[in-house]
């Protein structure tokens, strides 16, 4: 590359392999790889998850003495059904309702802190990062819930024969679901339930780190020194993928 071009490179700031690709600049193209190889691995969970559950007969509501519940892939709906601090109603799916909606509002607040920076109007980006950071605690304090509720169970429990740890047969009332057994069905229901969901409140949780320092450095003027607020359009494309991929996971575990 010639002396002109490295000069002309420099003072459009791009990165040293070059003109930028897609005019993208490095970090929000390694942002890109790296979300690319998350995608992968959230497939995986959810093909393993379809795999799974075509294996299994749909529960019918019907279950005789030759059957056992836990040989039927239970209707999430059927389960997840509960509303905190409200007792006795049958609630399909409006909780985890809830809790998408919320997830999806925090993403239009991290649209909105984005477009603030491109503006550089500091106070708006400081007030949208934080909408987002509520709003991504208040997810994780939902799935928090939902997780204890689903651990602890019902009241009344199942009576269902299984084989422990030891390799022992064992026929016992089950309350709730742990890796081992699950008072809804299968095992692998409860295990899917645990992994597919755990990662995504796992990616959750960095998500919201992420916004709370991005916060913290716009609301010290940090990106305003620098004359730019990129890191918070890299930390906001993170946080669109999380939010895309419960989509996946809200319609795949739940509705399918």
């Amino acid at each position: 590359m010639s002396s002109t071009a490295i000069e002309i490179n420099s003072k459009r700031g791009t990165w040293g392999g070059g003109n930028e690709p897609l005019k993208a600049s490095y970090g929000k193209l390694m942002m890109w790889f790296f979300l690319l190889s998350d995608i992968f691995t959230f497939a995986a969970f959810l093909i393993t998850y379809g795999a799974i559950r075509v294996s299994y007969p749909a529960f019918s509501g019907h279950v005789n003495e030759f059957t056992s519940s836990n040989e039927y892939w239970p209707i999430p709906e059927m389960i997840f059904d509960a509303v905190p601090f409200v007792h006795g109603i049958h609630a399909p799916l409006v909780f985890v309702g809830i809790m998408t909606f919320i997830l999806i509002m925090s993403s239009v607040t991290m649209v909105l802190a984005v477009e603030a920076g491109h503006r550089n109007d500091k106070d708006d980006v400081v007030k949208w990062l934080l909408w987002t950071i509520v709003g991504g605690a208040t997810f994780l304090s939902c799935q928090a819930w939902e997780w204890s509720h689903f651990i602890h169970g019902t009241d009344v429990g199942t009576l269902m024969t299984y084989v422990n740890s030891f390799g022992q047969t064992v026929t016992e009332t089950v309350f709730g679901a742990n890796l081992h057994v699950n008072e809804y069905g299968p095992a692998p229901f409860a295990q899917l339930f645990f992994f597919i969901t755990g990662f995504h409140g796992f990616h959750v949780t960095i998500g919201v780190v992420l916004l709370f320092l991005a916060f913290y450095q716009a609301a010290v003027g940090v990106y305003e020194r620098r004359g730019h607020y990129e890191m918070v359009e890299k930390i906001g494309l993170y946080w669109h993928f999380v939010d895309l991929v419960w989509v996946f996971v809200f319609t795949f575990y739940y509705l399918v």
